[in-house]
């Protein structure tokens, strides 16, 4: 690891580096996107065949019940058991988000309140790399079923031998899933957006991927919603003299697991800086000259993931403006929060924490404000909306309001 001073024009082109748009990746994803609204599941199949080296036919393009059943053949109870505990956790965890309707009634017969209800469909995509990703299927299936979404599909790469993996399978399962597809990339990402004649069209797509992936998402909004555009994970530790440097180093290490995955160490601690320097991750160290110093580069960096592995970590906490998740104390690495502490790990990379959060139930809902006025309660009110929609030269909104007053008898 290499160290950068917070001052440094280095340091402020290292939280620039993924604003710059790769016009290649953005060109070469339009005309997937283009070419699978156009031809559907013929456009899916000719990319994975392209990019996947799978040939599929239209009718595998979904996974069927026979290979669900299958799955199960191929894990451990042990998984299975590991899989409850997390479920659980993430359960309980967002059960606390649930949102209800809700309505004010005053004396003038005003009624005011907020129709809140579920998406009704929504795409996840689970990307396929090195090792399968069961984690992200309930990190993100919970929260949407919790939320009352009525149809969730899931979306994966599949294998060379035109599967799907079978903890993936038996997670989507267990979680009851409406279906599961064959295809990744920005192919995958347009077949949500647009629907195919295998894939249903969804209100919403979620889920982490590669730059193209990203950049699909990015184009698709507006035929769909999306969560975020992601890019590649990051964690910051604030860790000094206080701080067990073994356990700071399993971290950073940690960190570098993940594909592209960037770690950062705040210190105020030169000797620990020092050492840090021999950790084999990837990553940068800051060294600060107090603790106000860095909460500012916090700030700045706004990450994915943040450790405070000092002293009161808490006293720190409540100045912290940016950050998609936030560990407190030196038990607590992101694999917790990776996998069993009940959160999503679906967070905002790339300093975006600054304006988004992780995966909520409310990500999931849509609202309609409802308003109900009665004779008295408009007339009230008349004069103030007249003189505001007269200074805008609305004329026929006043106009929409006189007459319920000019109209003799009316109730």
């Amino acid at each position: 690891m290499k160290v950068i001073k917070p001052a440094s024009k280095k340091f402020q082109k290292l939280f620039n580096r993924f604003t710059v748009r790769n016009r290649r990746v953005e060109e070469k994803v339009r005309r997937i996107l283009e070419d699978v609204k156009n031809t559907g599941d013929e456009a899916l199949i000719r990319y994975t065949r392209k990019f996947d080296r799978v040939k599929l036919t239209p009718r595998e393009l979904r996974v069927t019940e026979g290979e669900i059943n299958g799955a199960y053949q191929n894990i451990s109870p042990d998984f299975i058991a590991a899989l409850k505990v997390a479920v659980e956790n993430v359960s309980q965890f967002y059960k606390k988000q649930i949102k209800r309707s809700w309505k004010t009634l005053s004396g003038d017969g005003v009624i005011l309140g907020e129709k809140i209800r579920p998406l009704e469909s929504v795409g996840i995509y689970i990307p396929s790399g090195t090792a399968p990703l069961p984690s992200t299927v309930y990190m993100t299936v919970l929260p949407a079923k919790l939320a009352g979404v009525e149809k969730v599909y899931l979306i994966t790469p599949p294998n060379k031998d035109k599967n799907v993996d079978p903890h993936i399978l038996a997670v989507a399962n267990l979680l009851k899933v409406d279906g599961v597809f064959k295809a990744g990339g920005a192919q995958a990402i347009g077949a949500f957006a647009f629907g195919t004649r295998s894939i249903p069209r969804v209100d919403k797509i979620i889920g982490p991927g590669n730059a193209y992936v990203a950049e699909a998402k990015r184009q698709v909004f507006g035929y769909c919603d999306i969560d975020m555009i992601a890019g590649p994970t990051e964690v910051v530790i604030l860790a000094n003299d206080h701080s067990d440097p073994d356990f700071v180093a399993a971290d950073l290490l940690a960190q570098s697991e993940h594909h592209m995955g960037t770690a950062f160490l705040v210190t105020t601690s030169k000797r620990l800086a020092k050492l840090a320097k021999k950790v084999p991750a990837r990553g940068w160290i800051v060294v600060v000259k107090n603790l106000k110093e860095a909460i500012d580069v916090i700030n700045q960096i706004a990450p994915e993931h943040l450790q405070i592995m000092v002293k009161n970590p808490q006293r720190i906490l409540k100045d912290v403006k940016s950050a998609g998740a936030i560990f407190i104390g030196p038990y607590t690495p992101t694999a917790v929060g990776d996998y069993v502490a009940g959160p999503s790990h679906v967070l905002p990379t790339n300093g975006t924490a600054r304006f988004f959060s992780g995966i909520c139930v409310t990500d999931f809902l849509k609202r309609s404000h409802v308003i109900s006025y009665s004779k008295k309660a408009l007339e009230k009110v008349k004069e103030p909306l007249e003189r505001l929609a007269s200074l805008e030269g609305l004329v026929k909104h006043m106009e929409s309001v006189k007459i319920r007053f000019e109209k003799a008898g009316h109730k």
